[in-house]
């Protein structure tokens, strides 16, 4: 069974500031950034949760160079710490905690703090440790209310506006989920594409059908050629992206059968082929059958 190696030793280790050599420079205005002051407000109202990361100390001077948790630092003397925990690491390079990141995806927040909450912590202890707005933090707690687990799936490791499910509620669940593919696949998953969709959705796929949608300038005819309009875009994208993939793979065939005949024009004409047959004669049946396959990839047109 193959040995684990940590990267770190276990024990926190309490290290005060003036051991430590930080690794860059503050960035300039970093003090009066929305980052800094979530931060700060987090670790003023719960504490700090990550310990900041150094290397072994310099056998010379005996103090600590600073690998990560730069921020965290400057906000725990902000608030007039003198020291910190620390955990030290067993190699001393920075790359890794700088960017080697995983952003925490929408949903995994809304998976966080719903655990948080579950647990006993108000929204408004959540809102001031995050810097956030109480009614923010409420749209994040209630943030898969209404929305399909198909819809849901689609967006698991995606980054979104917590304003994107109250649009989405207001679909039914099949049409949740085609509005969601359309937003993925295009990449383009905003509020406002949300509302074009929305607006361009039938009566018969909104939650409450009777409620008639009403966007200022825009009159029922509109209203209904623009829900045309979208169920023959959505068809048309739908039979493109069938064929996306056979097209690609016909396209690279084509540019590497075009790049090996170019590569035989560019060779030497000798008169004669061992067999007898004239080499100008085969380039000719090759660019034939090259046009052929391009006629048949796109059409006579």
């Amino acid at each position: 069974m193959t040995q684990k190696h940590l990267g770190f030793i276990p024990e926190p280790l309490t290290v005060a500031f003036d051991n430590l050599l930080p690794s860059r420079k503050a960035p300039e205005g970093l003090m009066k950034s929305r980052k800094f002051k979530q931060i700060l407000s987090s670790i003023d109202a719960v504490g700090l949760i990550e310990p900041l990361t150094i290397a072994k100390a310099d056998r010379a001077s005996g103090k600590h160079l600073l690998l990560d948790g730069h921020i965290r630092m400057f906000a725990l003397q902000e608030l007039g710490f003198k020291d910190a925990p620390c955990l030290i690491a067993k190699d001393d390079e920075s790359y890794t905690y700088n960017n080697r990141i995983n952003r925490l995806s929408t949903i995994q927040e809304h998976f966080m703090i719903r655990r948080a909450v579950d647990r006993g912590v108000t929204p408004a202890r959540l809102a001031k440790s995050l810097e956030l707005d109480l009614d923010l933090i409420t749209k994040k707690i209630n943030l898969l209310d209404g929305i399909c687990s198909e819809a849901v799936g689609l967006l698991k490791d995606k980054q979104f506006s917590a304003n994107l499910s109250p649009v989405l509620r207001k679909l039914k669940p099949y049409r949740q989920v085609e509005c969601v593919e359309l937003m993925v696949a295009t990449n383009n998953i905003t509020v406002a594409y949300a509302q074009a969709l929305l607006a361009a959705t039938p009566s018969n796929m909104l939650v409450n059908e009777r409620g008639q949608k009403k966007i200022k300038g825009v009159t029922s005819e509109q209203m209904a050629k623009m829900e045309r309009e979208m169920a023959n875009l959505e068809g048309q994208f739908k039979l493109v992206e069938q064929s996306y993939g056979q097209d690609v793979l016909n396209l690279v065939l084509a540019k590497g059968y075009l790049t090996k005949l170019l590569d035989k024009v560019a060779l030497p004409l000798r008169p004669k082929t061992t067999c007898g047959v004239n080499i100008g004669r085969n380039l000719g049946l090759e660019a034939f059958l090259l046009r052929r396959r391009c006629t048949r990839l796109h059409g006579d047109g």
